[in-house]
């Protein structure tokens, strides 16, 4: 959570001024008030836009080439795409997700009609699947399939593949505004282009990294509001006198990327369930920040403004829009007449309940059988995961594996291997863990809101995860926090490099550790590269890059 910060600059703003009533103060005099209170509440942002642009979109470029080249191989429907591809096409052909066809018995020959383009025969079209999440990736999978068609694998894949590779371009504007530097914004743009675990996820139809991008694009949105309503709190009480600013202060605006993050929030609750945790933190970490400003900008009342005037529009453009966005993504289910569940209120009536809209029950029914497939999810699965070993990368999941011998699939040796396993570059994930320590202390001890701002993330992200311990869970789940992961190793990079007053000497030893993490990260990505990206390698080559027996 963001960090509040001491009053006492703001304060002596306000003081210098206080003797001139603001109906008499001269326009230059309050104008100059306003620059000194807001250059208080929001430091000195970067003047080099170009390169602000420039160095994220160059990542961008590279990363997306990297992720959509050979894109469609292997030709299979690896790990859960079984269920996503197959879903994200139904939502195209019926506005649902329609049950597997009970005349395919073996899971194998759906998948291998699927993949040969033959999808009617995969579904029965008169009955309405239980689905476990909610619709958006699946509309967003299905449309990849519309463009490009069913039987082509690049389809399926295409608009996670889109997502994966705009969010490099977001985490680099969204670094630079956080830590006000294009060098550093530049540098977490790099490093996520290069992150294998965010590199497989882009190049496979699942569902976590769509999570990722509307949880990243919402954090990116309240980053937004935080600069936009800390101008219009400087602007508001630089015009007013000390008597005048009453206890709690002006309000700071109308706030749309505030809307606009609700909006994008919703859209990863209405992927995932596992969304909502990042509406709870983000939340709480935006009225933080508010809390922190007027208590920045000198307003007496700052301990109960939040609850008076903050948290109440926080919640209704946060959370309210959350809701109804969440709503809206069922829109296909609410218009169909064969969903799942679609007609339950129609034989199981409630004269207590009976003045809420029969869909509406039906809906409500269907998600509480959700959360019951999710309360009680704890069969085996050899990787299942406890969440303690996803950050120092224990146990990795295998997505798709296949050992061709001599002569099949390009093998030229006795075995090969031809395998995709999301092990994500082990640089940037070990130095991450390290970076938690000093995010800890530095939000904690020096009151320094970036630091409570990636927290947030790892708390949205990371956090629940340790209280379904018991559930059957993957390390792939990870992916929703890895720009903050990423984001973690810049801040203490930044750290090293220090500000514009540090020393020459420090700046330069910064700069190389800087370079030489970047480097490192790189180097690593190629060296599992084969193993991101299913190519046919010997077996001993394979094996060199397990390198601990938890990974195999």
């Amino acid at each position: 959570m963001a960090a509040v910060t001491a009053p006492t600059a703001a304060t002596a703003v306000l003081e210098a001024d206080e003797a001139v009533p603001s109906d008499a103060a001269a326009p230059p005099a309050r104008h100059g008030r306003e620059l000194r209170l807001r250059e208080h509440l929001l430091g000195r942002p970067p003047t080099d836009r170009l390169l602000g642009w420039l160095g994220p979109l160059a990542a961008a470029v590279i990363g997306g080439i990297l992720r959509f080249w050979n894109l469609g191989n292997p030709h299979q429907l690896v790990f859960d795409e079984t269920y996503y591809v197959k879903e994200g096409w139904s939502m195209i052909l019926f506005g649902v997700e329609m049950r597997n066809n009970a005349s395919l018995d073996a899971a194998k020959q759906i998948d291998q009609n699927f993949t040969a383009g033959n999808v009617r025969t995969v579904y029965d079209p008169t009955v309405g699947d239980l689905v476990v999440h909610p619709p958006v990736g699946k509309w967003l999978i299905g449309w990849g399939e519309q463009l490009f068609g069913i039987d082509n694998s690049f389809g399926w894949r295409f608009a996670v593949c889109v997502l994966g590779t705009l969010s490099i371009l977001m985490l680099g504007r969204v670094a630079r505004r956080l830590f006000h530097s294009s060098f550093l914004g530049t540098v977490a743009a790099i490093l996520l282009a290069f992150e294998g675990h965010h590199f497989v996820h882009s190049r496979t139809g699942l569902l976590d990294l769509i999570v990722m991008f509307w949880g990243l694009a919402g954090f990116a949105f309240l980053l937004i509001d935080r600069d936009a309503s800390r101008r219009v709190l400087a602007t508001r009480v630089s015009a007013l006198s000390q008597d005048r600013l009453g206890r709690f202060g002006p309000s700071m605006g109308w706030r749309p990327s505030r809307w606009a993050a609700g909006l994008c929030l919703g859209l990863a609750t209405g992927t995932k369930w596992s969304g909502v945790y990042f509406v709870i933190a983000f939340g709480l970490m935006t009225v933080l920040w508010d809390m922190g400003a007027r208590r920045a900008a000198g307003i007496p009342g700052w301990r109960t403004a939040w609850l008076v005037k903050d948290a109440p529009v926080a919640f209704v453009s946060i959370v309210g829009t959350t809701v109804v966005t969440y709503c809206l993504t069922w829109w296909g289910w609410f218009v169909s007449s064969d969903g799942y569940n679609r007609h339950w209120a129609d034989t199981h009536g409630s004269t207590r309940w009976g003045w809420i809209p029969g869909p509406v029950r039906s809906l409500w029914n269907y998600h509480a059988q959700i959360l019951e497939f999710h309360t009680h999810l704890t069969s085996f699965h050899p990787y299942k995961t406890s969440p303690w070993s996803w950050l120092i990368q224990g146990r990795p999941t295998s997505f798709f594996y296949e050992g061709p011998k001599k002569g099949a699939d390009g093998c030229t040796v006795a075995v090969c291997s031809k395998a995709i396993t999301s092990i994500g570059t082990v640089s940037i994930w070990w130095g991450g863990t390290l970076a938690i320590v000093v995010l800890l202390f530095m939000w904690a001890l020096r009151r320094d809101w970036r630091a409570g701002a990636i927290l947030a993330g790892f708390v949205g992200g990371y956090l629940p995860w340790f209280a379904l311990g018991d559930r059957t869970i993957y390390s792939f789940y990870a992916v929703t926090f890895v720009p903050w992961v990423v984001l973690a190793c810049v801040y203490v990079l930044g750290l090293l490099i220090g500000g514009p007053r540090a020393s020459r000497g420090r700046h330069r030893v910064g700069m190389g550790i800087t370079g030489g993490f970047v480097v490192l990260s790189v180097v690593l990505f190629a060296y599992f590269y084969p193993l991101y990206t299913a190519q046919v390698i010997p077996e001993d080559f394979w094996r060199a890059r397990m390198w601990f027996p938890s990974w195999v």
